[in-house]
Order: C-alpha cells, then structure tokens, then sequence
C-alpha cells in the first residue's frame, strides 16, 4: 500500500468517521480550582477514558483499518513502551489482524500485561543493548508483517488528530492548546486539526526536561536526538521526531517548551487528589506547563490533552518517594 507522508485536515476528518462508534468520544472536563490557580478557562480533554487508556487507540485502529487483505491475513509489528502496544493490539483483536508488538523489558508490567491480554506476541529487549527500530524491521521482513510505527506514520498521525477535533467540536474557541510531545505523533495531528479550525489558536507542545529532543529540534530546525531518556514520563522516551512529524511540527507549532519530572510527578498528584481522575505521568505532561507556571495566559481559553491514564499502580509508593527526594 503506498502511503502519502503529508497529513492534511481532510485525512483527519475521514479518520475520524472509521473511528465513529469505535473509538470512545472522551470526556472533557473543567475545574474551578484550575482555572483560580491559572486564570484562565482549562479544558481537559480525557483520554485517559479512551480505550486502552490512551489516545494511541485512534491512531492505531485508523491504520490497521486501511490495511490490504493480503496484508491483514499476514498481520503487523510495531515497537513500544506501551500506550501504543496495547492500542495495536486491541485494534488487531477488533479487525482480526495479528500482532506483534516489541517491548522495552523494562516496560510497566501493567502494559506489558494488558497488551498480551488484548492477544498481542510480545517480544521483550533491553533497551541498553538492542535499537529497537533496527529488532523490529529485521523481524518485519523475517515474518513478512506490515510494520506500523508508534507515530511516524501518516495513518497514525490522522488519527491522533481527531483527540483536537472532538475538544474543538465541543468547546469552540480556543486561544492555546497544549499538547505533550514524544515522537510527534499526538501533536502534528493536533496541530494540523487546530489551525485548520482555529488559525489563531497557538499551540504548544510540551516535553519533559530530560527527553528535550524535539524543543532542541524546534528551536535549532534541525532534527535532534536523546538515547534512552530517564524521564519518569516512560511514554515519551522517543529517541527525536520521526521524518514525519518533525515538519509537521516546524509548519504548524507555535512554541515549545519543558517541564522537570519533579513537575510532572507533582502535577500527577495534583489531578488524582482535585480532579479525581487516574493520569500517569506521561499524561500530564502538557498540564504540568500550564500547572507549574511555564506557560502563562490569564483570561485565555486554554485545552489541554491529557494523553493516558496507564499508571501502574505499584509503583505510586515510589513515585511518593521521589517526589519526597525531589522537593526536599
């Protein structure tokens, strides 16, 4: 199947009609107390409450769903730390593709455990020693699978773009979005989406401080990279943008900018304990900027994409521990 590498408006809105009635139309939500705290108007849009427990479920389905016959009967790959493995999975589970998903030993257990539930191979490596781009292809062309990467893909990036267009269908007028960055894939089709609707909305993506590639890749135009990020956001341990996303990102994101773990993590807890909804740290990842002070817009309307809500909850005492470490 040949794929176009542009991603245009019209791509995301044909995505989001194979998605209807598939996908979950997630929850926006507000809070008085954010919006005191940031004087501002915050719309949260929820996809925590997405299938999977996170927003890769739209760009995942949207690709297998264009697969060939041919190619659907031979089934896919893809690598992941686990937001997309589970979402490649249940999209594959849904159409009757097979999977193969490549995963980071060190992985949450709890999507390790919930991609094989959805009927996944998995297949574990170490990060340290092995590049996963390189185990994956290789296994691509051994077992003749169709290979669908966590973001550089422009069936991916169309799907991920319906999260902006549900949020702007809902709540109209925006003057910022925030959005978290990893590979790219969330953010080019958010900003695609917005400033077809909203030319005026400014767009922000946000990264943590220790996986910064993409904000260096911003502001120096040329393609950055970070090998193996210890940033406790596990879902943004990309190693730059993709040669997809990266001029999406150039052509259509306003600004860029970082956030310390301790940030994230402080934030993290904030939105269980006020807004009482399960985020993990990756998915507050653009509510951190706005939470911490990085970005500052009184009287504006702002959306921010909470990206997932995958949270491994055996690890929360850890996490307490560290956000301990870090402050004090």
């Amino acid at each position: 199947m040949l794929l176009s590498n542009s991603v245009n408006f019209a791509d995301i809105q044909a995505a989001q009609q194979r998605l209807l009635g598939i996908a979950h139309q997630t929850a926006v939500i507000t809070s008085d107390t954010v919006n005191e705290l940031t004087q501002s108007q915050i719309f949260f849009k929820c996809e925590n409450f997405q299938r999977t427990g996170a927003f890769k479920f739209r760009g995942a389905y949207n690709a297998l769903v264009q697969l060939s016959l041919e190619q659907k009967i031979k089934g896919v790959i893809t690598y992941s730390s686990g937001n997309h493995a589970q979402a490649i999975a249940l999209a594959g589970k849904l159409l009757n593709v097979p999977t193969v998903v490549v995963m980071p030993d060190n992985a949450p257990i709890v999507k390790q455990t919930a991609t094989r539930g959805y009927g996944a191979e998995v297949i574990l490596y170490s990060p340290d020693t092995t590049n996963r781009e390189r185990l994956t292809k290789s296994l691509a062309v051994e077992r003749e699978l169709t290979l669908i990467p966590p973001y550089d893909h422009p069936h991916i990036i169309a799907g991920q773009g319906t999260t902006a267009l549900e949020l702007i269908q809902e709540v109209g007028q925006l003057d910022y979005l925030l959005v978290c960055c990893g590979g790219g894939g969330l953010i080019s089709g958010c900003a695609v989406t917005t400033k077809a609707l909203l030319p005026n909305c400014k767009i922000i993506g946000v990264e943590p401080e220790l996986a910064d590639d993409a904000t260096r890749s911003f502001y120096t135009k040329t393609l950055q990279t970070v090998h193996n990020p210890h940033t406790i956001a596990d879902g943004v341990r990309t190693p730059s943008l993709g040669k997809i996303t990266f001029p999406l990102v150039l052509q259509y994101v306003d600004d860029m900018v970082t956030v310390s773990d301790a940030a994230i993590i402080r934030t993290m807890f904030f939105i269980w304990e006020r807004l009482k909804i399960v985020v993990e740290p990756t998915g507050v990842i653009a509510a951190t900027a706005l939470l911490e002070g990085v970005v500052k817009a009184p009287g504006a309307r702002i959306g921010v994409i909470i990206s997932g809500g995958n949270v491994d909850l055996l690890q929360v005492s850890q996490l307490k521990q560290l956000d301990h470490l870090l402050h004090y």
